[in-house]
């Protein structure tokens, strides 16, 4: 009988190819719906970014860029707070510089002679006087020079709605007479005499503040005649209206 030869059946060595090609393909698919998914039109974008700005905040509302300028931008969208405060912080600072432009047209004379100051700041419009338009060395009687120019600028304040602080600042001279042991007393009491004068002529007592600060904030050298003079001043200060933020401090 004949002997029937059977061929050992072939092994598939590369069949592990098919899966690996498996495995590309999906993996190239994959990243190709990410990459889809992430390119963003940015003409589309832009429009939808300045609409919405419109909306919040008016045309002066920006984008936030970033690095390229390829790359869409963020939409930071405006907070109605911040932006209600923003306004009243400009409005209120149009009437303070308003006023201070008043305030240095009515002294212009003094203001020329350099025995008036007017300046702004964040805290408000302050009207430097030099003590020797208001006082006699060492006194806190306001002289009859002062009543025109401390007249003048309480009929400015007296429609004014803002608080008003008035403080007394004296050189570090010692002081001690029947009236005054020390710089303290001269430069409060020198303080509440332009806050009487305020009184007098209008000026809503509730809205005034008398301060004395005696020899402790200079601004001028007190090593020099001069700068002593320069020292020697009543500050009237009309307070910002913007309220303070007050943050409570926990123990915790």
């Amino acid at each position: 009988m004949a002997r029937k030869k059977y061929e050992a059946e072939h092994e598939n060595h590369e069949r592990w190819l098919i899966s690996y090609a498996d495995f590309i393909t999906l993996l190239f698919a994959f990243f190709v719906v990410m990459y889809a998914i992430s390119v963003v039109n940015e003409g589309k974008y832009k429009v939808f970014s300045v609409s919405l700005g419109d909306a919040f905040g008016g045309k002066d509302q920006k984008t936030a860029s970033v690095a390229s300028s390829d790359v869409p931008q963020l939409i930071v969208l405006p907070d109605p707070l911040v932006k209600r405060r923003a306004e009243a912080m400009r409005r209120e600072k149009e009437r303070l510089t308003q006023l201070a432009q008043k305030l240095t047209s009515t002294l212009a004379p003094l203001v020329r002679e350099g025995k008036v100051r007017v300046t702004q700041n964040s805290r408000g419009v302050s009207v430097e006087i030099n003590a020797s338009v208001l006082f006699d060395p060492g006194d806190a009687a306001l002289t009859p020079e002062s009543d025109q120019a401390l007249r003048a600028l309480a009929v400015l304040l007296k429609d004014d709605p803002h608080a008003v602080q008035v403080e007394g600042h004296t050189d570090p001279t010692p002081i001690r007479n029947a009236l005054f042991p020390s710089n303290w007393e001269l430069s409060a009491v020198r303080a509440s005499s332009v806050v009487r004068l305020f009184i007098d002529s209008g000026v809503a007592p509730e809205r005034l503040t008398a301060v004395g600060h005696g020899a402790n904030i200079p601004v001028a050298s007190n090593a020099t005649p001069e700068g002593r003079a320069r020292n020697r001043r009543v500050a009237v200060t009309i307070l910002s209206a913007l309220p303070d933020t007050t943050t409570e401090i926990s123990t915790r």
